[in-house]
């Protein structure tokens, strides 16, 4: 479904190109009657031709991608060569010629649309001047429509190109907002699992690990009372009460982070690294006390990076650095590789070798961070993500 607004416009210029045809087709057919029989016979033979070729455009536009250029070609072809027949025997034929440089122009190929138009040109103004003879008017005029069908087709031609680009730019906003909004729901649903899994921690888990320790004090402090073996039987059902609780948050934890972040990036490294080709190195405090939603983000946003380098940089070392700033957590993502020119992927369409930094992009805005790529071609690429944090310890 097209979502351009310049839809209506071509829709009013197809509509306008059918309404001339036909309209001259009959002009056309009331002329015949006042030709030889012969002629009129054969004139209205190729008014039905040429009628029934234009209207198989329909056919046309069903053809595969790959072959509708060919398909066109060849259909606006044979729709000239029944043109030059029916001028050679209808002189208000030659009026047909000025929609048909519409169709030259914009369904030949570029260098032969304007060659086209010149050709036909010049069969109108010999076939009035045979007909009619030749006169200032006769040889103006089609020079004139010819003009003038050069300058809209290429002004059709732009708006055309106009509109492609405004549907792409269109789809990538959509496939954006649908990128964001399944980031937001993934980092919603990590946010409240790690939310969950601080509450288990910190309520359930610490209370069966205190009465674990109570248990285990009344039992050491008379093991020969009466009903000690009650007092056995609870400790042994809160130890495993305990043990399932630890599973539920190992659970709730994103596995990769179960050791904590500086751990999970020294396993993305050493997974990234390969002899004799990429070597990433890892730098990262001894701890990193962060929320495991902004542990998450960094993670992802790390792997995005990495997978960046591997896949365009060419480059021979990374370095991946987390480090506190303040109130903020700055995540670092160096190379030596070939590097690029940041503002022409900002400006590209879309393609596949930026969609991972805009997939970065997106997810440190998200989180109110701000991402600075320095690169330039020849010299690598340096990521810098800087992401504030709250005082209560969540992502700002």
């Amino acid at each position: 479904m097209s979502h351009s607004a310049l839809t209506p416009v071509f829709v009013g210029l197809r509509v306008g190109l059918h309404v001339l045809i036909a309209g001259l087709l009959v002009l056309v057919l009331v002329r015949l009657p006042a030709l030889p029989p012969p002629a009129a016979a054969a004139g209205l033979a190729l008014v039905v031709v040429f009628a029934a070729v234009y209207v198989s455009s329909a056919f046309v536009r069903r053809v595969p991608e790959g072959w509708r250029r060919l398909a066109a070609t060849v259909w606006v072809t044979v729709l000239a060569l029944v043109w030059v027949g029916l001028v050679i025997l209808v002189p208000e034929a030659a009026y047909l010629a000025f929609p048909l440089f519409f169709l030259l122009l914009h369904l030949l190929p570029r260098w032969l649309g304007p060659v086209a138009v010149v050709v036909t040109t010049a069969i109108a103004i010999l076939a009035l001047g045979l007909h009619q003879g030749f006169s200032v008017g006769a040889v103006i005029g089609p020079l004139i429509g010819a003009g003038v069908a050069i300058l809209l087709g290429l002004g059709y031609r732009a708006l055309a190109q106009e509109a492609a680009e405004r549907e792409a730019l269109l789809a990538e906003l959509l496939s954006t907002r649908d990128r964001l909004a399944e980031t937001e729901r993934e980092q919603g649903a990590l946010a409240e699992r790690a939310r969950l899994a601080r509450e288990i921690h910190d309520t359930v888990a610490q209370g069966l690990s205190s009465i674990q320790l109570l248990l285990h004090a009344a039992e050491r402090a008379d093991p020969d009372r009466p009903g000690i073996e009650h007092v056995r039987l609870a400790r042994d059902t809160a130890a495993d009460s305990l043990a399932e609780t630890r599973a539920f948050i190992r659970e709730l934890t994103p596995p990769a982070l179960d050791a904590g972040l500086g751990e999970a990036l020294r396993r993305l490294g050493e997974a990234q690294s390969t002899p004799g080709g990429l070597r990433v190195e890892v730098e990262t405090p001894p701890s990193l006390d962060l929320p495991m939603d902004l542990q998450t983000a960094l993670l992802r946003i790390a792997q995005g990076a990495i997978a960046n380098v591997r896949k365009h940089a060419r480059a021979d070392r990374a370095t991946l650095t987390v480090r506190k700033d303040g109130d903020s957590t700055v995540l670092v993502v160096a190379d030596d590789g070939v590097g690029f020119d940041p503002g022409a992927v900002a400006a590209g369409p879309g393609g596949a070798d930026s969609f991972g930094l805009r997939a970065i992009a997106e997810r440190v805005a998200q989180l109110d961070g701000t991402l600075d790529v320095d690169s330039a071609p020849g010299r690598g690429t340096r990521l810098t993500v800087t992401v504030p944090a709250r005082a209560d310890g969540g992502v700002a």
